[in-house]
């Protein structure tokens, strides 16, 4: 009978190979349904070949899963075979996760792992116990038991360390980051946090440099952790060099990409157990096998790698690359996002479970792109752009409510930034102060009701003006408590603009002083550098001081000039016409009126293009959208759980990580205070 099953292995490897997976499986499938018994280890090995068929080529995870549970069931029986008991319970354990059978993939790994302890402790065995630990801890990370899982984490940590096996230490300390950082940031002191990304420079720098250069996925997991670090204390400027330093990685992998697949080296991996067949020089493996995982595929982490040079440039003004950054990694995110049969036709309740974790992560990266080119297409005055890159997040939004549920908020407040941009000061407080309900994250609220502040302020009058005291009053008196800089910096600004309607001149230019110090040295945000320079030189010119406001006004100009933000330019140039008029310099004031009735006239042009447009009146209307969750509780925990992989909060905005994948990013910007005028102040 060995002959026989010999001989069905051969013939299912020859279908394999011409892609004909539905005869492979079947050939495989005879010995199993065979009326005359094959020995149990034959059984159990053809089992496990169909399983991973199944895995690697098709979304029939149920299948797979049953046809190693019953190769468990077997080896129950052989006493040796410690390799195939591993490979048995390493796949078992994955398709549990697939479709979210957590008690019984934490029972197969606990029974994988007193296997590896009753065994020899040679090197192949210390590889599995590895496998296991890794996949343990990412189970207890679903269950939310952080703490267990980073004490996993730390077994494996030291099994490697007893293996004298750097890269597989190297993947443990990271993930325990991953852990520290993401998960339980606000339940621990940021000295472990500190510690633990110290414990990976360690590390890292240990290794000798032929290996590192084997090591391009937790190259890219170590960097992107130290960026979310240095962006989660707002250490704007130590974070460029991590994020410099993965794009040069990026561009350089790329050409080596580009390089094997002319040359014809696509073979794929065998291990892979994945719904999607990719080549090896596609995938971005953390550590070596049996663990071989990925925490995101290569090209969610290239888009990422994007994601963060916008995120970075945006506030510089490096529109151009932005342009370039937005285009890339959108293009890549929509290619995925038809890999995984996501098409125009697809909502969430179509999805398979084993498809909502992965189908998350490109949709939540590609909220964040369209966040960013709403920001930017804002800051330029390109209403039309930005109506677009807005209603196509609304559309996800309705088509995907759950998994993009964390997008909600961020969806509002940019509605409030559009409706503010184009004038709908009260549309534009309403949405701010609704996306302030919506969002748990304190930082998000503080900076929603700093911008609702603003808008109240916009609209002048005495009751306005009450509600934008009862917004940021509160706030400003707590705000040392428990705010980080990005807060601080649009607290002040708001701030600022209610002692200046109390008369209180001076206290308001050291407030206002205080936020162009962080926004410039700190955060490097030249927009928002440019409206702090616009409001102290009209301090400055109202506190008689010319010389100052002179300079000042001129160096706001420039930024505003740079970053093509017309509306602040208006603002601007009608404060230096004030000043020229103070000084009788009247050539200048013609002059400099004559450039802004120009730049008046051109946003009074694209305030009409865009009011006249179909998406105006939806977007600043007083109404949320309407949508339909299917299967919540089943999304919210793939999602959820998955942290441990993947947790795209991208602390540039909000600050406080959660349970789900993203919590987007924010920023001051794009609050046209062209309103506040002279008369005003």
């Amino acid at each position: 009978m060995e002959a026989v099953a010999e001989g069905l292995w051969g013939l299912a490897d020859y279908h394999e190979k011409k892609e004909e997976i539905g005869k492979a499986v079947k050939c495989l499938e005879a010995i199993c349904q065979s009326h005359d018994s094959f020995l149990p280890i034959v059984e159990v090995k053809t089992r496990l070949r169909i399983a991973i068929l199944l895995l690697r080529h098709s979304h029939n995870v149920n299948h797979a899963k049953s046809h190693l549970e019953r190769s468990q069931l077997l080896l129950n029986s052989i006493p040796s075979c410690f390799e195939l008991k591993c490979r048995t319970y390493s796949l078992l354990s994955q398709c549990y996760h697939l479709v979210g059978a957590i008690p019984p993939q934490k029972q197969i790994l606990q029974k994988a792992l007193h296997l590896t302890s009753a065994a020899a402790p040679d090197f192949s065995v210390k590889l599995w116990c590895c496998n296991f630990n890794s996949q343990l801890a990412n189970a207890l990370i679903i269950e939310g038991d952080y703490q267990n899982s980073i004490s996993t984490l730390e077994s494996g940590y030291e099994i490697a360390t007893q293996i004298c096996y750097p890269e597989l230490q190297m993947f443990f300390v990271t993930s325990i980051l991953h852990v520290r950082l993401l998960m339980q940031w606000g339940d621990q002191t940021a000295n472990e946090v500190e510690l633990a990304l110290q414990r990976c420079d360690q590390i890292w720098e240990t290794m000798p440099s032929d290996r590192r250069a084997h090591c391009l996925g937790l190259l890219f997991y170590n960097e992107l952790l130290h960026i979310f670090y240095r962006l989660h204390i707002s250490d704007y400027k130590n974070a460029i060099k991590h994020v410099d330093k993965l794009d040069a990685a990026k561009k350089q992998d790329s050409k080596n990409m580009h390089q094997q697949t002319s040359t014809g080296n696509d073979s794929l991996e065998p291990t892979y157990f994945g719904n999607i067949k990719r080549a090896v020089q596609y995938k971005l493996f953390l550590a070596p096998p049996p663990i071989n995982g990925e925490w995101l595929p290569k090209s969610a982490v290239y888009a990422l790698v994007d994601l963060m040079v916008i995120i970075f440039g945006r506030p510089k003004g490096n529109f151009k690359e932005c342009d370039k950054r937005i285009q890339s990694g959108m293009h890549i995110i929509k290619e995925e996002l038809v890999r995984l049969g996501i098409t125009d036709d697809v909502r969430e309740v179509d999805l398979k479970h084993s498809a909502i974790w992965m189908a998350g992560v490109y949709l939540m990266l590609l909220m964040q792109f369209l966040e960013n080119k709403v920001a930017v297409e804002l800051t330029r005055s390109e209403f039309l752009k930005a109506q677009e890159a807005l209603v196509q997040m609304r559309n996800w939004f309705i088509r995907f409510p759950t998994i993009l549920q964390a997008c909600e908020s961020i969806i509002e407040m940019l509605r409030g930034q559009y409706s503010h941009s184009v004038g709908c000061y009260n549309e534009a407080a309403f949405h701010y102060v609704e996306a302030a309900k919506i969002t748990e994250s304190k930082s998000m609220q503080i900076m929603c009701q700093a911008y609702a502040a603003i808008s109240y302020f916009c609209i002048g009058d005495a009751e306005s003006s009450s509600q934008a005291l009862d917004l940021i009053g509160p706030v400003y008196i707590m705000k040392d408590s428990f705010i980080g800089i990005r807060e601080e910096a649009s607290i002040l600004f708001a701030y600022g603009l209610l002692l200046m309607k109390q008369q209180d001149l001076q206290e308001a230019r050291n407030r206002l002083a205080k936020g162009l110090q962080i926004a410039h040295v700190q955060m490097g945000n030249l927009q928002l550098v440019s409206q702090y320079l616009t409001i102290l030189g009209n301090l400055a010119l109202a506190l008689h001081d010319t010389g100052q406001a002179r300079e000042i006004l001129r160096s706001s100009l420039t930024l505003a000039k740079k970053l093509g933000d017309i509306p602040t330019q208006i603002w601007v140039l009608s404060v230096l016409t004030g000043l020229f008029e103070q000084l009788g310099e009247r050539g200048n004031q013609m002059e400099n009126d004559e450039y802004r009735r120009k730049k008046f006239d051109d946003l009074q042009s694209k305030f009409a293009d865009a009011r006249s447009s179909i998406y105006h009146i939806e977007l600043i209307d007083k109404v949320k959208p309407q949508v339909q969750q299917y299967h919540e509780i089943d999304v919210k925990r793939t999602m959820g759980g998955e942290s441990m992989r993947v947790n795209l909060d991208i602390p540039e905005s909000v600050g406080l990580s959660t349970p789900m994948p993203v919590q987007s990013s924010s920023r001051l910007l794009d609050l046209d205070t062209r309103r506040r005028g002279k008369k005003k102040l």
